[in-house]
């Protein structure tokens, strides 16, 4: 039988898959070969397209056809996930080695739609060109007094819990895999890596809500990760000790992994954040990260499971006087000297800048400095540094520049990310999926471009606005979206300095907000000049852990490229810049650009209120009101604040207070 698709509550936005995504299957006549879970998937949905729209689906060939559509099994040397499209004499083509290939050759076929039916097409390939995609939800079980029930989450409460229980409504949950599936993500992690006392209980007594959550997803080909405490032995299992080269903790995780693969056979690994930010870890027994990892990595061997170990490791009780101590060298001095020691199963996974997902950093050099161990790049869809889904903020460029930059001789950011690509993810219980519904299109680039980091990100955009919107308003949503990731960049924290946030909970301007504080973030403004020096003759030496071409471009003001140059250099607020301005003059007048450009966007939007149903329209009209009015408190509190220091004024003569 096939499987139905997932039935919406009343009020959900289908985001990118409305049933006009299927219109042109659903109106044809579509013959599907071969059996499995999976195949089934695809039956349920070609056949729901069907019962909409006019057309007709068969099994097996129980009759002589002709097919406009045939999906099947049989293809060999692509993989599970691989597929192959064709259309020769009036018949489009999709055959692929296993379920979810034709599940993706399916998808495929949907974003081309009429164009999938018309011409011939030569038979041509589609392979993800990562083997991983997965998504970490920071959802917590229990509602965390500080952070809530999703921590840095900006589109409501969690999908998969609340108030310290499983929620029921996991047909919601299977909708969401759909979503996933549709974009190519193929793994999710469904709990919090900062692990508190009830999330700690998953991987035990409650192995069983996992497994319901588990088998929602599975239709659609998504794998379930967990994120576990370093400390379970000690928290769950009594034991004196969590130190990894313990034979008692080694057979406890033995016997727990074992115990979570009975109830969940296809689970894919454990997600770990350790001694890091207040989370247990190997330090506190004198081990390395290396020996924590293959303590994992050897429990979830025999089963074919990944334990993801995070990077994000670094003195968050530093003295602010300090400034031998650098944050964004943490990662690389941490981890490089343990190039080698990781289990082939255990995967690093490290954000792609050296502090934490600013609007502008440089690409880690840990990336291109572990040849031997196994990265997975980490990138952030929700918007914790980028506006929190209250403001339009596309990320697809920045995160285009990140998997295309040349971290390493021959070989880019996405090639190198041999373990994946894996980013936090931006979607809650809120009817728009991401709470700003146009912060949905980050969700959908990330699945595409983890399954080809080299895609334009701009062609991925068109598919997002086709399928989600129609061809109605895609010249105004291209004008609001491409350039917004910029234009935040301009009236948030300038020239890659960052973290100039409200501490806690990091919305809206604080240019000192962290500037004295142990997290170890800093711009050292004076009222000579602004920026951190990172460079090896005078600096932190930051600079000098990337390889050549890069070590010498950063080391110097002069060739740094400007976008970074307060991330890697201390300079005066006379100092020019590639453009022929100063700093000073940089700063105000993208300040004041910046404002100017959200005013345009807010009235573009306005302008398509005919072309947009009217529940996203008005969403997204009170969002731009309040990024509006946050957009000229930064302008104004960044401008008083850099004239106050340096005393120069706006050479255009603007009111800065």
């Amino acid at each position: 039988m096939p499987l139905p698709v997932p039935v919406l509550p009343e009020g959900v936005d289908p985001a990118w898959l409305p049933p006009a995504a299927f219109r042109a299957v659903g109106g044809r006549r579509t013959l599907i070969r071969g059996s499995g879970p999976l195949v089934e998937t695809v039956h349920g949905e070609v056949a729901e397209a069907c019962r909409r729209f006019g057309g007709r689906v068969v099994r097996d060939a129980s009759d002589d056809g002709p097919y406009d559509l045939v999906l099947g099994l049989g293809a060999d040397g692509l993989g599970d996930e691989g597929f192959t499209l064709a259309r020769e004499g009036g018949t489009t083509t999709v055959t692929a080695s296993g379920g979810r290939g034709l599940l993706y050759g399916l998808f495929h076929v949907g974003r081309l739609g009429e164009a999938a039916f018309t011409g011939e097409r030569s038979r041509r390939t589609h392979r993800p060109a990562l083997a991983l995609r997965m998504l970490d939800h920071w959802d917590n079980v229990a509602v965390h007094p500080v952070m809530g029930q999703v921590e840095r989450g900006y589109a409501g409460g969690s999908l998969f819990w609340e108030d310290g229980r499983a929620r029921g409504d996991l047909e919601r949950v299977r909708a969401y895999g759909r979503l996933l599936a549709a974009c190519g993500i193929n793994a999710i992690s469904v709990n919090n890596v900062n692990v508190h006392a009830t999330e700690a209980r998953l991987l035990t007594d409650r192995i069983g809500d996992v497994a319901a959550i588990a088998g929602a997803l599975r239709p659609y080909g998504i794998r379930t990760h967990l994120s576990v405490s370093f400390a379970a032995p000690l928290l769950l299992g009594g034991l004196p000790t969590a130190d990894p080269l313990d034979g008692a903790v080694r057979a406890w995780w033995a016997e727990a992994t074992r115990r979570v693969y009975e109830a969940i056979p296809d689970f894919g690994g454990y997600v770990v954040k350790a001694d890091s930010e207040g989370q247990p870890g190997p330090f506190a027994y004198g081990r390395s990260h290396a020996d924590g990892a293959n303590l994992l990595a050897a429990a979830l061997e025999p089963f074919g499971g990944t334990v993801h170990w995070r990077a994000f490791v670094y003195d968050h009780r530093q003295d602010w006087r300090d400034r031998t101590t650098d944050r964004a060298r943490a990662a690389y001095d941490h981890f490089v000297p343990l190039d080698g020691r990781f289990a082939p199963n255990a995967v690093l996974q490290v954000k792609h800048g050296p502090m934490d997902f600013q609007v502008r950093e440089p690409v880690s050099p840990l990336i291109g400095a572990m040849p031997r161990t196994r990265l997975a790049v980490e990138l952030q869809v929700t918007q914790e540094y980028t506006g929190q889904q209250r403001h339009v903020c596309w990320l697809g460029p920045m995160w285009s520049d990140v998997l295309g930059f040349p971290i390493e001789p021959g070989a880019s950011v996405g090639e190198s990310a041999r373990g994946g690509l894996v980013a936090v993810s931006n979607a809650g219980d809120d009817p728009f999926w991401t709470g700003h519904p146009l912060a949905q299109a980050n969700l959908y680039t990330f699945g595409r471009l983890a399954w080809r980091p080299d895609a334009d990100p701009g062609a991925v955009l068109d598919e997002w606005i086709e399928l989600t919107y129609g061809p109605g308003p895609a010249a105004g949503l291209h004008a609001v979206l491409d350039g917004s990731w910029r234009t935040y960049e301009k009236y948030t924290a300038p020239l890659g300095v960052g973290f100039m946030v409200q501490p806690g909970h990091h919305y809206g301007p604080s240019v000192d907000g962290y500037e004295y504080s142990p997290w170890g973030t800093y711009h050292f403004a004076d009222r000579d000049g602004v920026g951190v020096d990172r460079s090896v003759a005078t600096g932190s030496g930051y600079a000098g852990q990337y390889g050549k071409p890069w070590a010498e471009v950063y080391e110097s003001a002069d060739s740094c490229p400007d976008e970074l140059l307060l991330f890697f250099h201390h300079v005066s607020y006379a100092h020019r810049l590639t453009s022929g301005k100063t700093v000073i003059q940089h700063i105000y007048d993208t300040h004041f650009e910046g404002v100017e450009e959200v005013e345009a966007a807010r009235d573009v939007w306005a302008g398509l209120v005919d072309l947009v149903d009217p529940a996203r329209h008005r969403r997204v009209a009170e969002l731009f009101e309040e990024q509006l009015r946050s957009a000229r408190e930064w302008r104004d509190q960044i401008n008083s604040y850099f004239f106050r220091k340096s005393g120069v004024p706006d050479a255009h003569g603007r009111r800065i207070y």
